[in-house]
């Protein structure tokens, strides 16, 4: 019986080592479509920076083929998602997506980057794009990470060089009510 379960797993197994660990991250992230969990920062808050005080609650909003959009939302202020997409070579890539109440997208919108490499299954780095530095050169340097297990999601910013650094970490195992719709989308 144990080497008939060993025989069965074996190839599951091997399946596993071959993925690349950013289907891996993936994976995970879409086992939480539709999902809604409230975030706490951990890490850079400031009095004065629009976070400090505000519920913070990030939803798994829409899960397409190699499409993820999570809102983020500050308090009433729902102008943030995290858009992750991944490409052919199964490697994914951030960009953040601000809106206005009207749904207009800010001046200051679709900044991120795509990870170097497939990363670890529960960590994908983001290093500001080309795109990221001619719209904002001050966030030429800007290191995006996101972290995620079983029991958490965190959000990472560090702006190299510099003292600016900001986390928010939201507790996977206590799914909260769905939230609204995002500025710029239908509910």
């Amino acid at each position: 019986m144990k080497k008939l379960l060993i025989l069965l797993l074996l190839p599951l197994q091997l399946i596993s080592q071959n993925t690349p660990k950013s289907v891996l991250f993936w994976n995970t992230l879409e086992q939480h479509c539709g999902k809604a969990y409230e975030g706490e920062i951990i890490e850079g808050g400031k009095e004065g920076d629009g976070f400090l005080g505000e519920k913070l609650v990030m939803h798994v909003r829409s899960c397409e083929e190699n499409i993820i959009r999570i809102p983020f939302f500050v308090g009433e202020d729902k102008s943030r998602t995290w858009v992750f997409s991944m490409n052919d070579k199964k490697l994914i890539q951030l960009k953040h997506d601000h809106r206005h109440k009207d749904g207009s997208e800010d001046d200051i919108t679709q900044y991120g980057g795509t990870s170097p490499n497939t990363g670890l299954k529960d960590i994908q780095f983001f290093p500001a794009d080309q795109e990221t530095s001619n719209l904002i050169s001050y966030a030429s340097n800007n290191i995006w990470w996101v972290t995620i297990d079983a029991m958490s999601f965190t959000y990472n910013l560090r702006r190299i060089g510099t003292d600016r650094v900001f986390s928010v970490k939201f507790d996977l195992t206590k799914e909260i009510e769905t939230s609204s719709a995002p500025w710029g989308s239908e509910d």
